[in-house]
């Protein structure tokens, strides 16, 4: 019997909009549904006819097709699956385009079949801490790091050495079985090779067939000058080793730096503070202060230098990572109150007091005139 045409069978025109048919489509679906009608051959014949004619022209692509050849453009076993020009198992083509396209965001690189059963190894995260003077020099080091290494003794195929893996005959090297459940295909992955596509009817007897054993092994990290907080280095195919022979992951080295005792980082500039006494903040002077790489650099101190002035020294921070740029070291001055005092030493303070004017302390005295007129408002 001859098919129907797929807009009668939606009840629409052929110029119908995307919209229009999918209404069609729900309000027929709701009458013809098997739930609806059982035991219902008709019903069950038209729900078909109704879903194969919404599944072709719901597509922009299928519904051209159809709308120039008919239904001989789906003709010969294809379904949507032979439109015109586009050749091939359709429904397969999709699946590898998701694979490819999502297979490494959803759960990560790791894990991946490759051709042969072969499974890329996980990616593996060690995490580092060193100094800021490590930092500002770079320096290799030496890591130990635990992982899965490929098997000697099967040289990574998982199969005892002599034999090899074969095909699965459950899924004939697919990795995914299908199922149909009423007008459904359900693909899942193969029960019997776990979507790896072989079996090993030998195991090796090292690995038990899983072509890696769990080894520790020393590496070498090269860690350059001007590296962060957070600085993340990778070393390629040094994680993991691959199930039955496949490629191996990646080793990413995580750092962080300890905190230093004198010096602050903010990017590329450092920051001292240095306390001052209250003599050299008054009458000025010369200090020596201290840089990253051990050297001193000598700091000339203004008269009435006051706490929190800042003093930059210009190259003298961290090195910027892949650059020859330098950051600067910034040296914030704190005047210190002295304690601990003498007798004498109070007299001089009481009568350095009682000579001071405003002049001497401009920052106090304009403050306290502020405060004074401040009350001064709240009494008039």
């Amino acid at each position: 019997m001859s098919k129907r045409d797929f807009y009668d069978v939606l009840g629409v025109a052929r110029n119908a909009s995307a919209d229009e048919m999918k209404k069609a489509y729900r309000h027929q679906a709701k009458q013809l549904h098997p739930d609806r009608n059982p035991g219902d051959a008709d019903a069950e014949r038209k729900f078909k006819e109704l879903n194969e004619a919404y599944d072709i022209l719901k597509d922009d692509q299928s519904r051209a097709a159809y709308d120039q050849f008919g239904h001989a453009a789906f003709e010969g076993g294809g379904g949507r699956g032979q439109h015109p020009g586009f050749g091939g198992d359709f429904g397969a083509s999709m699946s590898g385009i998701f694979d490819d396209l999502f297979g490494e965001f959803m759960g990560g690189r790791g894990g991946r079949r490759s051709d042969g059963g072969r499974m890329r190894g996980q990616d593996l995260r060690y995490n580092m801490e060193i100094d800021l003077e490590e930092a500002y020099e770079g320096k290799k080091a030496q890591v130990r790091v635990p992982s899965s290494v490929a098997c000697d003794t099967c040289e990574g195929t998982g199969a005892e050495p002599g034999s090899k893996p074969v095909t699965c005959t459950t899924c004939n090297g697919m990795g995914k079985v299908r199922a149909s459940q009423g007008f459904f295909t359900i693909e899942r992955t193969c029960p019997t090779c776990h979507g790896r596509g072989q079996t090993i009817e030998k195991p090796c007897k090292v690995c038990h067939g899983a072509g890696r054993v769990e080894k520790e092994r020393t590496l070498s990290v090269n860690i350059p000058a001007g590296v962060e907080d957070g600085t993340r280095i990778r070393l390629s195919g040094e994680g993991e080793a691959g199930m039955r022979g496949g490629p191996a992951g990646d080793l990413y080295i995580f750092l962080s730096l300890r905190p230093h005792p004198i010096f602050q980082r903010d990017g590329a500039d450092l920051f001292c503070r240095v306390p001052i006494s209250m003599t050299s903040a008054s009458l000025g002077g010369e200090i020596e202060v201290p840089t990253l790489n051990g050297k001193r650099v000598k700091l000339k101190i203004p008269e009435g230098t006051q706490t929190g002035k800042q003093f930059r020294l210009k190259d003298k921070g961290m090195p910027v990572l892949n650059s020859r740029e330098i950051g600067d070291l910034y040296i914030q001055t704190t005047v210190e109150t002295p304690i601990k005092l003498s007798k004498k030493q109070k007299e001089l303070l009481k009568e350095f007091e009682a000579a001071s004017s405003k002049d001497t302390n401009p920052e106090s005295s304009g403050f306290f005139a502020r405060v004074k007129e401040f009350w001064d408002g709240f009494q008039a």
